[in-house]
């Protein structure tokens, strides 16, 4: 009698359960373009569910650059109002975003986020016509006094120079803030782009970077020339990234007070800016 050979375990198939050999025979019935179309909806909503985990991510942010916004600009518009344009433009982010075109998804909806707040304001009028003289003339006067002084003059020094109550320059030192920082987005109609002043990075001069070293250097001489508080603020905000709440709990003031002073060490910076601009004729 022949004994029956038993074939080896290396040369049995593999055993296939029987749904996977259903799906198998399916997919070898369905004609390709179908096939094609269930693999881009499949691609579809993958790409939703990242896009979802992204939105809940970076709501945080939203948060963060409204705080940023409203510190600096005190709008008419409710932090809610902002809140909400914020988080819409991050939803377009998150839904537009494509990783082999765009910066790393932080940056990207930084931008768009910061941009669906900016929009929001737009309609909003940071300096009526009343304001802006009274500005104009408080800039012209702080140039002056920097001019015969060498230094900026104090708050104080300005406030009784054009004869306006300490209160009223700061609110003025507000507003000159808040119409800077539109100016950056191109929102100010009296200022252009920020971008638009700069030159172009792809066509870069050889004196470009000994200028950006110039400026810096200037910069850093200015900001030891503010007062001692408001020195401080700048330190604290810009390179310690508190907000303007958590200053005023260091400094042991109120955060409207921080706000002032934020704004007049801006006020103070820029007219000294401004100076070594007009000598070095840039």
């Amino acid at each position: 009698m022949t004994e029956s050979t038993v074939p080896s375990s290396e040369s049995m198939p593999p055993a296939v359960c029987p749904e996977a050999q259903a799906a198998q025979e399916f997919l070898e019935e369905v004609p390709v373009s179908l096939t094609g179309h269930a693999l881009r909806a499949y691609g579809s909503q993958m790409r939703e569910s990242q896009a979802d985990q992204r939105i809940l991510q970076y709501l945080p942010l939203v948060h963060r650059i409204v705080s940023q916004v409203v510190s600096y600009l005190h709008p008419p518009l409710s932090r809610e109002d902002l809140v909400s344009a914020g988080t819409i433009g991050l939803i377009k982010a998150a839904r537009d975003y494509d990783s082999s075109k765009d910066a790393e998804f932080k940056t990207y909806a930084y931008i768009r986020v910061r941009g669906a707040v900016i929009d929001e304001l737009r309609q909003w009028s940071f300096a009526p016509p009343t304001l802006s003289k009274q500005l104009e003339q408080v800039q012209e006067t702080s140039a002056r006094l920097l001019e015969e002084k060498g230094k900026p003059p104090s708050d104080e020094e300005l406030a009784e120079e054009v004869q306006m109550p300490l209160e009223k320059l700061y609110h003025l030192f507000e507003t000159a803030r808040a119409r800077h920082f539109l100016s950056i987005h191109g929102l100010d109609d009296e200022a252009p782009a920020l971008g638009e002043c700069l030159a172009d990075p792809t066509q870069s001069r050889p004196s470009w970077r000994m200028e950006r070293e110039e400026l810096i250097e200037e910069l850093g001489e200015a900001i030891q020339n503010l007062p001692k508080k408001q020195r401080r603020i700048i330190v604290l905000y810009y390179l310690k990234e508190l907000t303007m709440r958590q200053i005023a709990e260091v400094l042991d003031i109120t955060e409207s007070r921080v706000s002032q002073l934020h704004a007049a060490a801006l006020f103070a910076l820029s007219t000294s800016l401004k100076k070594w601009k007009v000598e070095k004729g840039l």
